[in-house]
């Protein structure tokens, strides 16, 4: 690509496909002032596999992918080499849309005000990070809320605002991008400035040295930090020591075993598991009581009466698809799409196992067979990638079909916020996590702020199907079985994500990681982890916490010590107390009876972004 020139003041791009046998790509921009034109150079950086199925970087939902339109007046062909070749002004762009990731060449898609899209831009040798961060330097580049991979065009129309907050002396001394850091992190950068006023008023009062002018400024030392402080700072005392206990076995489990076979002394009972475990077999009886499938208080008849209705309510809704014939569900685009998902995602679920290995293996036909029926059961959700690694270890403990459906269900009652479109639980999560994070280990998170890894992304597949995939799978079932107790609290494996951390922090920071190094560690340590190690940590982080007097009250929301507040809005925000310094938590989307507001919804393009471009074409 080449590209130079301008138009009266606006900066103009153009574009020229190269020839195959051409110099590398050249981006250069040009606009009408006294520095001449600016030139960048696309920089190859190295693609990073990230060790695991595309698929678990995130649960996306698959879209009509829209037409092409024709190009706007403002797209003028002006160069011989072909049709592809255009020029535009940087006015007149509306939004960019990038490539999605896992391709083996990136491209962009350039949108007008008129709202026609111009000819894609295709790097068959990369460059697009080039090209988005020379467009940064004449617009603002911001992430939509509701699409990652588009970015909105604001022009740099800023200059008396930014004018402004200079001669008010409240942000740093070079105020001149003040206005793109206001639409990424309104709080921290508005909050910092007023920090500045109370500084100010607070030197005025006190008095001032014998023999120092109060003109001068205040020594290096004193100089407050960029960004704003975090009003409570929660000192953490020794973290205590902590012994795990051995698994419950059936003889333990038969002392709580009172008449008409009604457990008796429940809490010590689930206090015992959590502390550690069951022994193999008695997972069989036991997990039916931890994911709610029987009742902690009822007897054995009523325990029988109740799986006699259960089987029924089961083979009932299995009938529903069982008797769709295939000229019917060619015409259930849903059903049929379900059906194909499962069947690809339990082909590959797990087939290391003894219990799924084998072609025709019938564990795979009855994971089909309960995913299909779970559809018939919830409806609004159906089948989500992911589902089908919570449900075989269940099938392999429980080894019934109807047992383990309802026990899958209440499974699913605990995690189905991890598999809605809007992803929203899955958000609150990771922000429920960085705050535990900052209280924790505030280095580790400046550390990770620094290397734009701050957002805790790769810890998504932990937290989406509770560190299935890291553990081995004897270790999954001890973890699970731990989880389901709900103690110490009803976010353990936060815990459990930050003992992690906690485990790999001196090898993060000492080894001076990126953040490619960073996302590459973390899933090196698949199936290298101690349950037990992380579980004892885990307990210990917990107790770690409790016994601080002045815990935040958000941090104790998260822990369960306190009731969560009563929200104030149906779509509430998750805003860490102790914020990062550099980045703010994911706004959420306005409310639907509310007017547009981009300013406090958006995402400033970072200046080193992410993204994996092709070397191959």
């Amino acid at each position: 690509m080449e590209g130079a020139g301008y138009r009266d003041n606006d900066v103009l791009l153009h574009w020229a496909p190269v020839e195959e046998a051409g110099d590398s790509t050249q981006i250069f921009f040009s606009k009408k002032d006294a520095s001449g034109s600016d030139s960048c150079t696309s920089e190859e950086e190295p693609t990073f596999d990230p060790g695991y199925e595309p698929d678990w970087a995130v649960i996306s939902t698959v879209r009509p992918r829209a037409r092409r339109s024709e190009p706007t007046r403002g797209a003028e062909p002006s160069s011989p080499r072909g049709s592809w070749a255009f020029s535009v002004s940087l006015g007149e762009l509306k939004s960019i849309r990038r490539s999605k990731p896992g391709l083996s060449w990136a491209y962009l898609v350039l949108v007008t005000q008129a709202g026609g899209s111009l000819p894609a831009l295709h790097f068959h040798r990369g460059g697009t990070r080039a090209l988005l961060r020379v467009l940064s330097r004449y617009l603002l580049l911001a992430s939509s809320p509701q699409d990652s991979r588009l970015y909105l065009v604001f022009p740099h129309d800023s200059s008396a605002l930014s004018s402004s907050f200079h001669q008010l002396q409240l942000f740093d001394q070079d105020s001149s991008n003040v206005v793109s850091r206001f639409l990424q992190d309104p709080y921290s950068t508005t909050f910092g400035g007023f920090s500045r006023v109370t500084n100010f008023f607070r030197g005025a009062l006190q008095p001032h040295p014998e023999g120092a002018s109060p003109d001068l400024p205040p020594p290096p030392e004193d100089e407050p930090e960029p960004g704003f402080e975090v009003i409570s700072c929660v000192e953490l005392g020794p973290r205590p020591a902590v012994e795990r206990a051995p698994p419950v076995t059936e003889e333990d489990w038969s002392r709580h075993v009172g008449p008409e076979g009604r457990l008796q002394q429940v809490p010590a009972l689930k206090a015992r598991i959590f502390s550690g475990g069951l022994s193999p077999g008695l997972r069989r009886e036991a997990w039916k009581f931890l994911l709610g499938y029987l009742s902690w208080e009822g007897s054995a008849e009523e325990h029988k009466a109740h799986v006699r209705k259960k089987t029924d309510e089961y083979f009932r809704m299995k009938l529903q698809w069982k008797s769709v014939s295939p000229e019917q569900e060619r015409r259930n685009s849903l059903l049929h799409g379900y059906r194909s998902l499962i069947e690809r995602d339990v082909s590959r679920t797990d087939r290391t196992n003894k219990f799924y290995e084998g072609p025709q293996n019938p564990g795979l036909g009855l994971l089909s067979d309960i995913l299909l029926t779970y559809c018939m059961y919830h409806f609004d959700l159906g089948y989500v990638q992911g589902m089908s690694d919570l449900l075989s270890p269940i099938l392999y403990v429980i080894q019934n079909e109807v047992d383990a459906f309802w026990c899958f269900c209440g499974f699913m009652e605990l995690v189905h916020g991890n598999f809605e479109e809007s992803q929203e639980t899955m958000k609150r999560q990771l922000g429920q996590l960085l705050l535990l994070l900052r209280v924790l280990d505030p280095p580790l998170c400046d550390f990770l702020d620094s290397q734009d890894s701050g957002s805790l992304c790769f810890c998504f597949r932990w937290l989406l199907i509770w560190f299935k995939r890291e553990f081995p799978f004897p270790d999954v079932l001890r973890l699970w079985e731990v989880l389901w107790t709900g103690l110490p609290g009803p976010n353990l494996h936060l815990l459990v994500a930050c003992a992690i951390l906690d485990m790999e922090r001196d090898t993060l920071m000492l080894s001076g990681f990126g953040s490619n190094e960073i996302l590459k560690h973390i899933n090196e340590l698949t199936m290298k982890l101690s349950v037990e190690d992380v579980l004892t940590r885990a307990e210990a982080l917990y107790r770690q916490l409790t016994a601080c007097p002045e815990l935040p009250h958000n941090v104790q929301e998260v822990l369960g010590l306190v009731p969560p507040a009563e929200p104030c809005s149906p779509s509430p925000s998750v805003s860490p107390l102790p914020l990062s310094p550099t980045r703010a938590p994911p706004a959420p989307p306005p409310p639907a009876d509310t007017a547009a507001q981009p300013d406090s919804s958006l995402e400033i393009l970072p200046e080193e972004e992410e993204e994996e471009e092709g070397a191959n074409s």
